[in-house]
C-alpha cells in the first residue's frame, strides 16, 4: 500500500482528509454543535481576549468529530496553532475533518484508515513544516504519547550502538508499524523524537487506556513530560463515559443493524462508568442484560441495579456483513454480532457521544491545557500524572448548568461552617465519590 501524501491549501496549511467538498456540510454541523457545548463557548468568552496560547503549537490525537472540531476551534480561538489526527481508524467524521482542514487547522484523518495510514497520520500531526514539534499535546488513548516515548527510547539505543528497532520483535501488528516507522526515520534524523520531547511542555490525556499508560510510565520512571489525567475528572468520567454511552450505544447499534434490542440477551463487559451507561441504555430498551465483572464492588453495584452478573463466552467463525459489522458464528449455528471490529462502535457505526457531554469533557481539556501552559516555568508540574483540582471540576459543571435551566442553592456561612466547606466551594472533600 502506498504512503499517503500531504496536501496543502492556498495558504500553505497542510492536511489529508477524505473529501474537502464536504466542508460546507461539516461547518453547518459544527455551528449546531456549538449551541450544545456551553463549556467550550464559555472558555472562548473568558479567555479569548487574553490569547493565552498565542503562537503555541498544539498537537491533538483525538476522534476527529464535529464535537472535536469545536474543541480545536476553541484552542485556535485562544491563539493556538493546531495540528490534529484521529485516535481511531473508524471514528473520523469526514465532513468535520474537511471543515476544520479548510477553515482552522492542519488535519490528517479520514474514516476507514488502515493501521499504516493511522500511524502515518499520527506522525504528521506531530511534525510541523519548519521541523519543530508541538509544545502541548492533547491525547486520547495515548498513541501520540507512545510514539514520542518509543521514538526517544529507540534513539537512545541507536546512539549507543547503532541498533535499529526490530518490528519482528513483537507480535502486536500496530507496534510492528510503530517500530518500523521509527526505524525508517532514524536514518534521516537520529534525534527527531528526542528534540521533540525536549520542547514538549506536557500532555492532557482523555481516556482510560492512555491514563493507564501514563501511570505505568510514571511508575517505571520513564515519563518524559508532565501529564494531566482528564479522564478522572468527575465531569468527564461520570458524564462522557456514563451519560454519553447511554445515548450513543443504542444509537450505534440501531444504525449498524436492524435488529430489535428489546427481548435480546446483551452482555456488557465491565460495570465501570462506561458499563453503567451501556447497561442502563440496554435495560431501558428492553434487553435482558448480563454484566461480566471481575471487581466484587462493581459486581455488587450491578446486582443492586437488577442485572445478572456472569462470565462471557467467545465467538468462533467470523462473517463480514458490511464495513464495521461482523457476525461471529458458533458451532450450533447461532451468532454474535461484533461492531467496529471491537473498537468504539458508537463512533465506528454512529456519531459518538452527544455534544453536551463532550462539552464537559473538552472543557476539562482546555482547562488542563491552560494549566500546563501557564505553569510551564513554575515547577508546579513535574514529570508525573496529575488530576485537575476539584474547584475546576466544579467550574466545568457550573458552566453547563444555565443551558439546563438549573439554579444552584447557595450555602449560608453557618451551613458551610457546619459541613466544613467554603461557602463558594469546593463543596466535597477530595475523597468524595460521586
Amino acid at each position: 500500500m502506498s504512503t499517503p501524501t500531504v496536501e496543502k491549501d492556498k495558504s500553505g496549511r497542510q492536511f489529508k482528509v477524505k473529501d474537502m467538498s464536504q466542508a460546507d456540510f461539516g461547518r453547518l454541523e459544527i455551528d449546531l454543535a456549538e449551541a450544545e457545548m456551553p463549556g467550550l463557548m464559555a472558555c472562548r468568552t473568558e479567555f479569548g481576549s487574553q490569547q493565552p496560547f498565542k503562537g503555541t503549537r498544539v498537537a491533538g490525537s483525538l476522534h476527529m468529530t464535529v464535537q472535536t472540531a469545536v474543541l480545536i476551534e476553541t484552542m485556535t480561538a485562544l491563539g493556538a496553532e493546531v495540528r490534529w489526527c484521529s485516535c481511531n481508524i473508524f471514528s473520523t467524521q469526514d465532513h468535520a475533518a474537511a471543515a476544520v482542514a479548510r477553515d482552522t487547522a492542519a488535519v490528517f484523518a479520514w474514516k476507514g484508515e488502515t493501521l499504516e495510514e493511522y500511524w502515518w497520520c499520527t506522525e504528521q500531526c506531530l511534525a510541523w513544516p519548519d521541523g519543530s514539534g508541538p509544545q502541548l499535546l492533547i491525547d486520547d488513548g495515548g498513541d501520540a504519547t507512545l510514539l514520542i516515548h518509543e521514538g526517544v527510547k529507540a534513539e537512545e539505543v541507536y546512539a549507543k550502538d547503532k541498533t535499529l528497532p526490530d518490528p519482528s520483535s513483537t507480535d502486536n501488528p500496530e507496534f510492528k508499524i510503530v517500530l518500523g516507522l521509527i526505524r525508517d526515520g532514524l536514518s534521516k534524523d537520529s534525534q527527531k523524537w528526542t528534540k521533540l520531547a525536549k520542547n514538549l511542555v506536557g500532555v492532557s490525556e482523555e481516556t482510560t487506556t492512555g491514563v493507564k499508560r501514563l501511570y505505568d510510565m510514571q511508575t517505571a520512571g520513564t515519563l518524559l513530560i508532565p501529564a494531566i489525567n482528564v479522564n478522572d475528572s468527575v465531569t468527564k468520567s461520570k458524564f462522557d463515559n456514563n451519560y454519553g454511552c447511554r445515548h450513543s450505544l443504542p444509537d450505534g447499534l440501531m444504525r449498524a443493524t436492524d435488529i430489535m434490542i428489546a427481548g435480546k440477551s446483551v452482555f456488557v463487559a465491565g460495570y465501570g462508568d462506561v458499563g453503567k451507561g451501556c447497561a442502563a441504555s440496554m435495560k431501558a430498551a428492553g434487553a435482558r442484560v448480563t454484566v461480566a465483572e471481575i471487581d466484587p464492588i462493581c459486581a455488587l453495584q450491578a446486582c443492586m441495579e437488577g442485572f445478572t452478573v456472569a462470565p462471557m463466552e467467545d465467538g468462533i467463525k467470523r462473517q463480514n456483513i458490511k464495513p464495521q459489522c461482523d457476525r461471529f458464528i458458533f458451532p450450533d449455528g447461532h451468532g454474535v454480532i461484533v461492531l467496529a471490529e471491537g473498537r468504539l462502535l458508537n463512533l465506528g457505526c454512529a456519531t459518538g457521544h452527544p455534544s453536551f457531554v463532550m462539552s464537559c469533557s473538552f472543557t476539562n481539556q482546555v482547562i488542563a491545557q491552560l494549566e500546563l501552559w501557564n505553569e510551564r516555568n513554575s515547577g508546579r508540574y513535574e514529570k508525573k500524572v496529575y488530576v485537575l483540582p476539584k474547584h475546576l471540576d466544579e467550574k466545568v459543571a457550573a458552566l453547563h448548568l444555565p443551558k439546563l435551566n438549573a439554579k444552584l442553592t447557595k450555602l449560608t456561612k453557618d451551613q458551610a461552617s457546619y459541613i466544613n466547606v467554603p461557602a463558594t466551594g469546593p463543596f466535597k472533600p477530595a475523597h468524595y465519590r460521586y
